[in-house]
């Protein structure tokens, strides 16, 4: 199977090579993880990182069930007696799910149709004779032949429609004219779409865009396709796929052996145009509308999994005391103090935003208070409804006692206060101060928290809920892991839900783990991991290195130096002649050791040099570091935007076609990928990503589309 993937993946990885392939799936075939995989076990794969690594996975996993439908086919066609030596070979060395099932189709049991009604009533040899197109034939004196009033067959006429119907039959079951109809569809045909006039006459929708709309199939970009797909779905939209019917039915009367000068020419042809109609077109349209969906599913998720990557790995301001608010108008705003470790400390509802004086000035008493008595060092406030009327409340509130505001997104803050985790969390706890504590988490540290939401919740995706959800969620549950493994998660303070996605863990064992933490106290030691029931030596294998003790029994713990490799960073402290206290967090030291030295065995130069950066700096967190977005106080709502006026803004999504931005008023605009650089972008994830800060001006305003255009170019010269 290793040569195969190694084969398919030549062009996305060019330098991949079969040992590594299998030394990946052998890996993968005895229980190991990805992380795992890319951090410890380089020198078997040659190092390659995790996207290669899962690209195998998915190659391995498309193979065997490639391999497992092809076996089905073979089965069942022995069985029938219909597998000949030519079609073995043929379906031996078919390479896709559609080429099986193109060879297998002629074969398949139908439900009865009209060619299988025909073939009852014995006009088999007759439909023969047509696709044989003889030269000599006395077409009305053959069928004739054929003529049965008690077959249901009662004259000349209805002999040859009912050859005409197995032909037709014939020809849309026939592997390589569907593969003719599938390739000229693909690379010429277009999808249009029109408005449908009883739903969409006198009204304006989001799919106004698409009703006269029509684009080339290889052509047409994946949000808009999945716009399409939605519009027509939602009734708004009629769709359909076009095509030159005659000049490819042309094509496929060649494939079919028509010759005009035979007898039986113009039966062939009437069963083709009849076949490519009524049976060919509907079904190879469906495959060709399929097969773009599932290209703009995929997009989309990629889409989707490189946004959450980039808000999951967002800054962290870290650990320090943080009031959050939860704003609000009529049910006013909730507040929760949380410490540095994100526990909840007080919580209080305030009315700010109040028609009374009096109760507005109460309320900036109380935040006063709060600060005085908790000393937070920021207050995140929640960036939905409200948000800005909040911030410009607090900050006179505020002035001069060393608290910074920072907006922090509150995208499915709600889902988390009404989960499961956020009662077993805060059993106590009204669920609408919930939402505050959550929002003071993500300020703290995003990764932490939001592992906790349903990634389909945090507004991040395109078009997330059209996608193959199946699919979706195997690879949002990747970047979830790739990026928890990345950053290391601290044992003793971790969330269940956080520590489920550390590699070979799993939801399960993470809650016996911080049970375990619970009845016995802190884990002193990596090692005591293996006191916790169903914890065995394989997945702590695969767990450890991703797991850090502060201050533990061993300095070590505190880094990303797998315990396996403890001994061999005792032997080289010892060799420089430091006790390994002092060689763990010292540059100097770390710059010393001659990786050379210790090359041997299972033991190559990239684990050693990812030793030397562990000792240098252990438990480094590869985070950017935090800053907090400002945005223009005089800017709160659409109402306030003018066309020219530049803002700075966060990017809350990006997608194929530009990327959203928060800019302070409660709807965010969007940069089109015309005005993401002052150069050409192809794909606007390689200048901007979700979270980052942005300087943007305003192109227009539509209030009542409620869309903002805005650009990140540099302003021209007047």
């Amino acid at each position: 199977m290793q040569d195969r993937i190694t084969a398919l993946l030549r062009s996305e990885l060019p330098a991949l090579r079969a040992h590594a392939t299998a030394a990946v799936i052998e890996l993968l075939d005895g229980g190991a993880t990805v992380p795992f995989i890319a951090r410890y076990r380089k020198e078997k794969t040659g190092g390659l990182d995790e996207v290669a690594i899962r690209r195998i996975d998915e190659m391995r996993t498309l193979l065997a069930e490639l391999d497992k439908r092809r076996a089905a086919i073979l089965s069942a066609l022995q069985a029938d007696g219909l597998l000949t030596p030519e079609l073995e070979r043929k379906l031996v060395a078919a390479t896709t799910r559609t080429e099986l099932e193109d060879l297998y189709l002629p074969f398949k049991k139908k439900r009865k149709t009209r060619a299988s009604t025909a073939r009852e009533r014995g006009l088999g040899p007759l439909a023969e004779r047509m696709l044989a197109q003889p030269r000599t034939a006395e077409v009305q004196r053959e069928a004739r032949a054929f003529v049965a009033p008690a077959k249901e067959v009662p004259d000349i006429a209805a002999a040859l429609a009912g050859a005409r119907d197995i032909v037709a039959e014939v020809m849309a079951d026939q592997g390589d004219v569907r593969a003719l109809s599938r390739d000229v569809l693909m690379r010429h045909g277009r999808i249009a779409a029109s408005a449908i006039k009883k739903t969409t006459e006198g009204q304006r929708t989001r799919f106004e865009d698409y009703y006269a709309y029509a684009e080339r199939v290889d052509r047409i970009p994946s949000h808009r396709y999945l716009a399409i797909d939605r519009g027509e779905e939602e009734g708004f939209l009629k769709v359909k796929l076009e095509i030159e019917d005659e000049r490819l039915q042309a094509d496929i009367r060649q494939r079919m052996g028509h010759d005009a000068r035979s007898p039986f020419g113009s039966e062939l042809a009437e069963a083709v145009a009849d076949g490519y109609k009524r049976l060919l077109r509907p079904a190879i349209d469906n495959e060709v509308r399929t097969d773009l969906k599932t290209r703009a599913d995929a997009e989309a998720i990629d889409v989707f999994a490189k946004n959450l990557e980039a808000i999951l790995l967002a800054p962290p301001m870290g650990g320090a005391v943080v009031l959050a608010i939860d704003p609000g108008f009529r049910t006013g705003c909730k507040c929760a103090v949380i410490d540095a470790t994100g526990a909840l400390l007080a919580h209080q509802t305030i009315f700010p935003h109040a028609s009374s004086q009096a109760e507005a000035a109460k309320a900036g008493k109380d935040i006063v208070t709060l600060i005085e008595r908790h000393r937070p060092t920021a207050i995140a406030v929640g960036n939905g409804t409200g948000g800005r009327e909040t911030e410009t409340f607090l900050k006179p509130v505020i002035a001069g006692r060393g608290v910074t505001i920072v907006s922090v997104s509150e995208a499915g803050a709600s889902v988390y206060s009404a989960s499961d985790i956020a009662r077993a969390e805060m059993p106590d706890l009204d669920l609408t101060y919930r939402g505050a504590v959550s929002i003071g988490r993500r300020l703290q540290d995003p990764l932490a928290e939001l592992v906790k939401v349903e990634p389909k919740a945090l507004g991040v995706g395109q078009y997330q809920h059209d996608v193959n959800q199946a699919l979706l969620g195997e690879r949002l549950d990747a970047v979830i892991e790739t990026a928890v493994n990345r950053v290391g998660v601290e044992l003793n303070t971790a969330s269940a839900p956080l520590l489920g996605h550390v590699a070979g863990i799993g939801p399960c064992l993470a809650k016996a783990i911080v049970k375990h933490r619970t009845e016995r106290g802190p884990f002193k030691s990596r090692r005591q991991l293996l006191q916790v029931a169903g914890l065995g030596p394989a997945r702590f294998e695969q767990a450890a290195g991703f797991l850090r003790i502060r201050n533990g029994d061993h300095p070590l713990d505190a880094s990303a130096v797998h315990p396996e490799r403890y001994a061999l960073v005792e032997r080289i402290a010892q060799d420089l002649g430091v006790p390994l206290v002092r060689a763990v967090g010292d540059a100097a030291i770390a710059a010393r050791i001659d990786v050379r030295r210790y090359v041997g065995g299972d033991v190559g130069e990239p684990t050693l040099n990812d030793i030397v950066s562990e000792l240098a700096r252990p438990g480094r967190d590869p985070r950017a570091s935090f800053e907090a977005p400002a945005f223009r106080d005089d800017v709160n709502s659409v109402s306030d935007l003018e066309v020219g006026m530049e803002l700075d803004g966060v990017v809350t999504n990006v997608t194929n076609f530009g990327a959203f931005v928060d800019i302070g008023v409660h709807q965010d605009g969007l940069v089109h990928i015309s005005e993401l650089a002052d150069c050409f972008v192809k794909d606007p994830h390689e200048v901007v990503q979700a979270g980052q800060r942005l300087t943007v001006r305003v192109l227009s305003v539509d209030r009542e589309r409620k869309r903002i255009a805005l650009s990140a170019k540099h302003p021209k010269p007047t």
